[in-house]
């Protein structure tokens, strides 16, 4: 096997795990919210507004993890494999029947959701960089 295949199997031997944490753990964080009552304090905020930073967190996660995975490797299948499995697993986690939904459809489960396929889009365009 020579290095470039032995590379690209690492690649995808480490993109699948990354991708299931980011999965896991963008879950579980994207529900983390700020609410507008800590806001109105500051004058920022309105009523009844909530910023879903813990959506902005879990894609901040993903990214992070996608920039490691297309610089340590030096291609952009593992890039890819990683955005795509994670939301492949956060679109068949959002479309549960009601009871076992873990992303419900709103703000913060869409700019999860979404914001994965944007967040990926921009980091293989950022790592075309560190291509060979």
């Amino acid at each position: 096997m020579n290095r470039r295949a032995a590379g690209m199997a690492g690649g995808l031997a480490a993109a699948v795990p990354a991708a299931l944490f980011a999965a896991l753990a963008g879950t579980a964080l994207h529900r983390q919210s700020l609410e507008a009552t800590h806001l109105q304090a500051t004058g920022l905020g309105a009523a009844g507004a909530a910023l879903p930073l813990g959506a902005v967190a879990a894609l901040l996660l993903l990214a992070s993890l996608q920039l490691f995975l297309g610089a340590a490797f030096r291609t952009l299948i593992p890039t890819a494999v990683c955005g795509a499995l994670c939301y492949a697993l956060a679109g068949w986690w959002s479309g549960m029947e009601s009871g076992k939904r873990l992303i419900a459809g709103d703000l913060a489960g869409g700019v999860w959701v979404y914001g994965i396929v944007a967040v990926t889009v921009i980091m293989l365009a950022w790592c075309r960089r560190y291509r060979r």
